[in-house]
């Protein structure tokens, strides 16, 4: 099986979600930002809930996806949803990032949008004043609406720079932005990620999780 991790974001029905219990799933993301995909705790709880009964032989951990979040906002949203990590998806400083590793008892994974014409060697030299804030970099395409979720591919020839980057760091590097089934093949071969990260490639309509597609994607990676 390979040792790619998977990660399924963007959840909202729970039926969606009891149907992929077989899975070899290894991240379930809930959307707290405001998105097509955004879950109120109520609902991030119950769906947490369902993760207990998780048929494969490891439970997936729960992710929170936040873009510009308060230290308050985080900590009701914890009282009321157990996550295993806290995704930070915009402009969250080291600082911020130090402050809630410190604060709650999650791993800390920071989203970065890949911007055309942005060196990325550049963009790596920013990023070590992340290092000992965060657990996890995940590389998505940006957007100039949401940051990031755009359903599109950013050029992945950068990618090897910011993976040595995280291993040397010692954490995974998880890639997003417009991964589908037809082309995982590619990415994994060429660029060799700790992680994908798929939402709207596994729809069949904005925002509705498709389980057919999310067994041929999980499929492609594991199998």
């Amino acid at each position: 099986m390979s040792k790619t991790a998977v990660k399924i974001c963007g959840l909202q029905s729970v039926e969606v979600l009891k149907s992929m219990i077989n899975l070899p799933v290894d991240y379930i993301g809930f959307v707290f930002a405001k998105s097509r995909r955004q879950v109120t705790s109520k609902q991030a709880a119950e769906l947490s809930g369902v993760l207990k009964q998780w048929k494969s032989e490891e439970i997936p951990r729960s992710v929170g996806v936040f873009v510009n979040p308060s230290l308050k906002e985080l900590g009701e949203v914890l009282q009321s949803v157990e996550l295993d990590v806290v995704q930070l998806h915009g402009q969250e400083s080291p600082q911020f990032c130090r402050e809630v590793k410190e604060s709650f008892p999650v791993s800390i994974f920071k989203a970065v949008s890949i911007q055309a014409g942005r060196p990325p060697e550049e963009h790596v030299n920013e990023l070590m004043l992340y290092s000992g804030c965060i657990d996890g970099l995940l590389l998505d395409t940006y957007d100039p609406v949401y940051g990031g979720g755009s359903g599109k591919t950013f050029a992945w020839d950068i990618i090897p720079i910011y993976r040595d980057w995280a291993r040397a760091q010692g954490f995974p590097l998880f890639v997003a932005g417009g991964l589908e089934p037809s082309n995982l093949d590619r990415l994994l071969a060429l660029y060799d990620p700790d992680g994908v990260d798929v939402s709207s490639g596994v729809e069949s309509a904005p925002g509705v999780k498709d389980i057919e597609k999310v067994i041929a994607f999980v499929e492609r990676v594991k199998l």
